[in-house]
């Protein structure tokens, strides 16, 4: 899928145990409005450029009707303008996904213009308003987005820019540690295991 390389700093204690309970608290949904994400970024000790690389992830992936109906069925329309490959797309979404319920499993790229390579195609997206998942469009749109808008605005144009501060980022999402598993934690084997 192509992308930016980074070492992967070996050697970090992980947790004995995980729960779906303490992931949901602290990752954000697909709703989040944009000072919830900022938050929750924050509270990781990632930064608002951090948030931004990170979140161009997304330039890869599926997301699930579950996810991005109330996006569809939303604001989608203010974001993206009076654009006839818009409301094409939007029609198309809306297709996967039906308002009344039903295909909550139902499956779209992220990306929808080169949902298999992993380039800044996402943020060109965003400018155009037509970001799948609330949170992502709220980078560029948030009327409190002055920096994310700048930093989307950065990465849509120069995608170095971009790979180099998502390869920084990603190497500082995964130094992400909890002040417990210094104690308890465990320098594991196999990174998928807990060690036996």
């Amino acid at each position: 899928v192509g992308g930016p390389y980074w070492d992967v700093p070996l050697g970090r204690k992980d947790s004995k145990t995980a729960g779906y309970a303490l992931a949901d608290e602290n990752i954000p949904s697909p709703d989040d409005g944009l000072l919830s994400l900022i938050s929750k970024f924050h509270y990781q000790g990632l930064s608002v450029t951090d948030m931004v690389a990170l979140s161009g992830a997304h330039t890869i992936g599926m997301g699930r009707c579950a996810n991005f109906r109330s996006r569809i069925y939303g604001d989608f329309e203010a974001t993206s303008g009076v654009n006839p490959i818009s409301d094409t797309y939007l029609s198309n979404l809306r297709s996967i996904c039906p308002a009344a319920g039903g295909g909550e499993g139902n499956v779209t790229p992220l990306d929808y213009f080169t949902p298999n390579f992993f380039d800044n195609a996402y943020y060109q997206i965003l400018l155009k308003g037509e970001g799948l998942l609330n949170s992502d469009q709220e980078l560029y749109s948030s009327v409190f987005g002055i920096e994310t808008k700048k930093l989307v605005q950065n990465y849509a144009g120069d995608s170095i820019a971009f790979f180099q501060q998502f390869s920084e980022s990603m190497v500082k999402l995964g130094n992400i540690t909890n002040p417990d598993t210094y104690v308890d934690g465990e320098v594991r084997k196999n990174c998928r295991f807990v060690n036996t």
